[in-house]
């Protein structure tokens, strides 16, 4: 069975933790490890951050988009903005790349999003936007009754 969330914010940076909590309460009901539900908020985190600061130029316009669904014990997610786009998405997935060096930003959210995950794609088109799919199957985090 499919279970699925949809979420839409303003893209301002007092969101960030907004979605960030909601994605980490829709996946608690597969009882993830503590890791694992470390791991996926600071994903939703750097996917969100990414879309407000890049896709948005931090201008406080503008929708994040967020569809979260579980099926099996595997989790996926899109974050998707409608941004000004990813001009060199090669240049841009390196460690340590970034184009806000004057907001002390590490370049290192896609790499964080590809250790965290086992599946990443990104689509990007200059002016029109990127959307971010991730996906992670989870362990089973059962307590021994024993």
């Amino acid at each position: 069975m499919r279970n699925e969330m949809a979420l839409e914010f303003t893209a301002i940076s007092e969101n960030e933790s907004f979605a960030r909590v909601t994605v980490a309460a829709f996946v608690a009901q597969l009882d993830p490890t503590m890791d694992e539900l470390t791991e996926i908020k600071t994903v939703v985190s750097e996917a969100v951050t990414n879309a407000i600061i890049h896709g948005y130029e931090n201008k406080g316009v503008g929708t994040v988009y967020i569809k979260a669904w579980i099926e099996d014990d595997v989790i996926s997610l899109t974050i998707k903005d409608e941004g000004v786009g990813i001009m060199n998405l090669e240049e841009a997935r390196q460690p340590l790349f970034t184009t806000k060096p004057e907001l002390e930003r590490s370049g290192m959210g896609f790499t964080i999003m590809e250790n965290f995950m086992d599946h990443i794609e990104i689509t990007s088109v200059p002016n029109q936007g990127t959307t971010i799919y991730l996906s992670k199957q989870l362990s089973k985090n059962k307590a021994l009754c024993n």
